[in-house]
């Protein structure tokens, strides 16, 4: 097992390449290596529509890939979609060996695994299965399991969890290293949310920017939440990704939108009213908190609108990683119990 983890992590950087392109289908990685372990082909999941990973690494090896062993996220899918069963294509390409990480929960597709052992080829299971869990394929296995998009609030603070002076103020909180983060995350998420007040306040682009200024090439779709008319000349709404404003206050209509366009990973990142909105409804999955090492004392807290009176009250989130960027600190956190309703 040893030998394939190497391997498997690069499998692992190939689906995190691909994130916020992949959905509703889910960003995955193979590597196909020989019996040196040596690299003969890689491949990504492409957009809807493409090649899956698998399918990306055969083609690119060629005859090259008989007898090779495919390192690869997620098991391989055993179904005719819009693309052929990745599980019939390893088996046709001679592949010897598959070592993936995580089952594929989805009813349709599974079944891979067996396919490829009754056809004689032999099968690894669950290889930093925890890893890939966490990382690429984390929106993607909560939709499954929940049949909607997983929503992560954003937050930029002082260690005090103040978003805004007393004055309204609040750029910058975070220093350039955490700016800079925001916009590589922003690349590989499909959707961006905000409200109309955040709209007014600040006119945002809600775009991927690199530190040069210039565009990602991924783009998030733009999500406004509220009831009042969006400007046609708000930067929101410039060319280069989807814009969506639901004319509503009920958030379960950002949930069918986010269904409907295959919308899977998605970032809160509006002030405290809509932070408050999507914590009220049970919406909060994932917490993407940028604090920074300061102390407003007085100001705008993170969230508005709600507010737990006991500790019997409180929402708990796992911590998954903690991360320096110059002074600042990025917390990402994992809601502990299921979302309400399910």
């Amino acid at each position: 097992m040893s030998d394939f983890v190497g391997p498997m992590r690069q499998a692992i950087a190939l689906a995190q390449g691909v994130q916020g392109t992949t959905s509703p289908n889910p960003p995955v990685g193979c590597v196909l290596i020989d019996e040196l372990g040596h690299v003969v082909a890689t491949g990504a999941t492409s957009p809807p529509g493409g090649p899956h990973a698998e399918a990306a690494a055969l083609a690119a090896a060629g005859t090259a890939a008989a007898g090779t062993t495919a390192v690869v996220t997620l098991e391989p899918c055993n179904h005719q979609g819009r693309t052929g069963p990745c599980s019939q294509a390893l088996i046709q390409a001679g592949v010897r060996r598959v070592v993936y990480a995580v089952s594929d929960p989805n009813p349709v597709a599974t079944g891979g695994a067996a396919a490829l052992e009754n056809a004689g080829v032999e099968v690894v299971h669950h290889l930093l299965r925890d890893e890939v869990v966490a990382g690429p394929l984390s929106a993607w296995l909560f939709a499954q399991q929940y049949g909607r998009a997983k929503f992560t609030l954003k937050t930029a603070t002082t260690v005090d969890g103040k978003v805004a002076a007393s004055d309204g103020s609040s750029q910058w909180i975070t220093g350039t290293a955490a700016r800079e983060f925001v916009h590589t995350d922003r690349a590989r998420r499909d959707a961006i949310i905000v409200g109309t007040g955040t709209v007014f306040a600040d006119n945002p682009r809600l775009t991927a920017r690199r530190p040069d200024g210039t565009l990602y090439d991924r783009q998030p779709a733009r999500i406004v939440v509220g009831e009042s008319d969006i400007p046609a000349d708000s930067a929101v709404r410039a060319p280069g990704a989807a814009f969506h404003h639901v004319k509503s206050r009920d958030l379960h209509n950002v949930v069918k939108l986010c269904a409907e366009e295959g919308y899977v990973d998605v970032l809160v990142e509006g002030g405290p009213q809509l932070a408050g909105a999507f914590m009220a409804a049970g919406l909060v999955d994932a917490i993407a908190a940028y604090v920074a090492p300061a102390l407003l004392g007085s100001g705008k807290s993170a969230l508005a609108g709600v507010a737990a009176t006991s500790m019997a009250d409180i929402a708990r989130f796992a911590t998954t990683s903690v991360q320096q960027l110059g002074d600042d600190v990025l917390i990402t956190a994992e809601r502990r119990a299921d979302p309400p309703g399910n």
